[in-house]
């Protein structure tokens, strides 16, 4: 899909190797990196981003067309796939490299995500508070090569078919409108 009006949203929730599992199955979206952003380390390896002392998360680079998929369906899907309320935290994961955050673009993104925020705390979707924070994009490193597409890659590792499967079946259940095998028989 090559398209002008390509656009980058960038989001971490916990392990890249879950998020990115749910985010290639949707429409509009033409790629998705596993890597690292949001701290101080240049090019930081993935030993070093897990050690917690980079200030990296791990997250992933979506590249979408906005025409198929908009940035507040990208948001919905992130935030119902992911626990945003626990800090530096998802299930066994911890430390501020599994922070739940959402690294905007542009002053657009950071609006809207503020107000998506706001609108999920205000309708008290979640029992506790959100604690997703709001960054700058400044640099993003791809993760290694191994990384990449890790679940399509290796389905069978243990972590990957305890903590997937299940976030792909509540992507399938509550987003079937939204994904690329939707319609397809």
């Amino acid at each position: 899909m090559t398209n002008e009006k390509t656009e980058v949203a960038v989001f971490g929730g916990g392990c890249f190797w879950c998020t990115e599992a749910v985010f290639d199955e949707l429409c509009g979206v033409s790629s998705v990196v596993s890597g690292y952003a949001g701290g101080r380390t240049k090019d930081p390896t993935y030993e070093q981003v897990c050690s917690g002392t980079t200030g990296h998360a791990e997250v992933i680079k979506i590249e979408f067309d906005p025409t198929e998929v908009s940035f507040r369906d990208l948001m919905t899907v992130f935030f119902a796939t992911h626990d945003p309320t626990t800090l530096n935290r998802q299930g066994n994961d911890v430390g501020t490299q599994y922070r739940s955050a959402i690294l905007y673009a542009n002053e657009q993104q950071r609006q809207e995500a503020a107000s998506f925020i706001k609108e999920l705390g205000d309708a008290k979707t979640f029992r506790d508070p959100i604690v997703t924070t709001l960054e700058p994009l400044t640099d993003f490193y791809p993760a290694e090569g191994y990384l990449q597409k890790y679940y399509a890659n290796n389905p069978y590792q243990p972590y990957c078919q305890y903590s997937i499967p299940p976030k792909l079946s509540k992507l399938h259940k509550q987003f079937a409108q939204l994904l690329k095998s939707h319609g397809k028989t």
